[in-house]
């Protein structure tokens, strides 16, 4: 009788052992999202002949950065929010919601 209730105890422990080790093995990371933000500010005048859609301010989280982004067609310039010409080049454009 000693060696069956033996057997129970190891059988149980090798089910329990294989269930947390098959719960581990489904376990996935979660995905790393990139940053996609400005870690960097210009003070340069964006030429006028550049054609701005739209613009959206950044917060500054780290590794990002406080500026004020300025869009276009296809690129994004990221301006230092206290440069004197950024109120003129903001007159008109739509604020972009993230």
């Amino acid at each position: 009788m000693a060696w069956t209730s033996r057997f129970i105890t190891v059988t149980v422990l090798v089910i329990l052992i294989g269930c947390f080790t098959g719960a581990l093995g489904n376990y996935r990371r979660p995905t790393r999202v990139g940053v996609t933000c400005c870690k960097e500010v210009s003070k340069g005048r964006i030429p006028p002949e550049v054609k701005l859609i739209g613009y959206r301010h950044q917060n500054a989280l780290s590794p990002c950065v406080d500026a004020i982004v300025f869009y276009t067609e296809k690129d994004k310039y990221c301006s230092d929010p206290t440069a004197r010409w950024i109120q003129y080049r903001l007159k008109g454009l739509k604020e972009i919601e993230d």
